[in-house]
């Protein structure tokens, strides 16, 4: 509309070498915008199909889960919205576009841009094909998931509440002895726990003098009716207070990344459970997701894993959350792996490296002991289910080695 208004404003008349890139008389302009609708719409068709054979293709190899990666490409979004856009453009032009005597109207430039738009989604069609064959390829999933997962540790290590507790202890069972009431806050829909207003949650403790213990942590799954909170106060709760609780977390049929570490962890479990099934066996990419699940854990060595007690400007303790702890990551990283890697040596194998090398960057007791904890469960089912003895031989040769990193 904008172009069009320039173009009822200055009346311009290409001479020269220019003038053949002109659409010229109002004929002209019709066909060229009519050629170019035409063509964009049939693109995008093309493009259209191409992402539903892409997503087609990743939901067998990776699982469904993992589509909304997909979906929430910003080149995808771009490709498809640039020739809808092209096409509604064209559109647009083309019924400004008058050959009357009296009143004949050619928009010269705005013809001009919708050529330039033509060739520029060319190009872009070309990078778009060459993305999306990239795209779905295992090792670039894999890469993108365990970007995902680094944005998460950086985010949510810690994840702040008001403030933290100073490296002091905190009674919990003495202080709720003092707060004779308790009420349940209970999810309203069943669902998975998507996030916590972790501001509007402490901004209602302070106000009404409570203490707010969380049951449950983004990720979770919610029956309707089940217990996500425990609200104790001096007096009894009113039911407004609970319900502006409720309202304070969202809550969903899928997992989402924000608020949940874990969910990028299981979206590169789930990549390495369906490569190691029967009907695919394929050890190699299982391998490379316990390569980028070691280099997360790694970092997590490093993170300062939040306290469960946050604080108000008093230093008062308002609200006690289900804070995640680096066992329970190493659980969701490797368990499932470990299940499903029974009867390959290979991979069995690659999770004693693994620990190796979690293990000479861990820093505290708990880190170590959780390590040594799944080494011991690694070892214990290559004994149970590898036959070859040489394979039994290099698990158990691995596993020595990470007591040798202690000295």
């Amino acid at each position: 509309m904008l172009l069009v208004r320039v173009d009822s404003q200055f009346s311009y008349s290409p001479s020269g070498f220019i003038q053949y890139y002109f659409s010229g008389s109002a004929d002209s302009a019709r066909s060229i915008l009519s050629t170019i609708a035409g063509a964009m719409i049939g693109v995008a068709g093309t493009v259209f199909s191409i992402t539903l054979v892409a997503l087609t293709l990743a939901s067998s190899q990776f699982g469904p889960r993992l589509l909304q990666n997909f979906m929430h490409d910003k080149l995808n979004q771009v490709v498809l919205g640039t020739y809808i856009s092209t096409f509604v453009y064209c559109l647009l032009v083309l019924r400004s576009v008058k050959s009357e005597e009296d009143l004949e109207f050619v928009p010269n430039i705005s013809v001009l841009v919708a050529i330039i738009l033509a060739l520029g989604n060319i190009f872009l069609l070309i990078i778009y094909i060459h993305h999306i064959s990239v795209g779905i390829q295992a090792d670039k999933v894999i890469a993108d998931i365990s970007q995902s997962i680094t944005k998460s540790v950086k985010t949510l290590f810690p994840e702040e509440i008001g403030d933290p507790l100073p490296q002091t202890e905190f009674n919990l069972e003495a202080q709720m002895k003092h707060l004779p009431y308790c009420e349940k806050v209970c999810a309203i829909s069943s669902g998975y726990l998507q996030a916590v207003d972790t501001d509007s949650i402490l901004d209602i403790a302070v106000k009404h003098n409570l203490l707010l213990r969380l049951t449950n942590r983004p990720g979770d799954y919610l029956v309707e009716g089940k217990t996500f909170m425990e609200v104790y106060g001096y007096e009894k709760v009113d039911e407004k207070v609970i319900s502006s609780i409720q309202d304070a977390v969202i809550m969903g049929v899928t997992r989402t990344l924000p608020q949940d570490a874990e969910f990028a962890i299981h979206q590169m479990v789930e990549i390495a459970a369906r490569a190691l099934s029967p009907g695919i066996n394929d050890p190699y990419t299982a391998i490379s997701c316990i390569d980028n699940l070691t280099a997360t854990l790694c970092k997590l060595t490093k993170a300062t894993f939040p306290s469960p007690f946050r604080l108000d400007e008093q230093q008062t303790v308002r609200v006690v959350a289900k804070p995640l702890t680096f066992s329970g990551m190493m659980d969701a990283a490797f368990n499932q792996i470990r299940q499903f890697a029974t009867g390959s040596p290979a991979v069995l194998i690659r999770l004693m490296d693994a620990f190796i090398t979690i293990k000479e960057f861990a820093r505290t007791e708990e880190q170590t002991t959780a390590v040594m904890r799944h080494a011991d469960m690694v070892l214990n089912t290559g004994k149970a289910c590898l036959d070859e003895k040489n394979d039994q031989e290099d698990l158990r040769l691995r596993y020595e080695l990470m007591f040798e990193t202690d000295d």
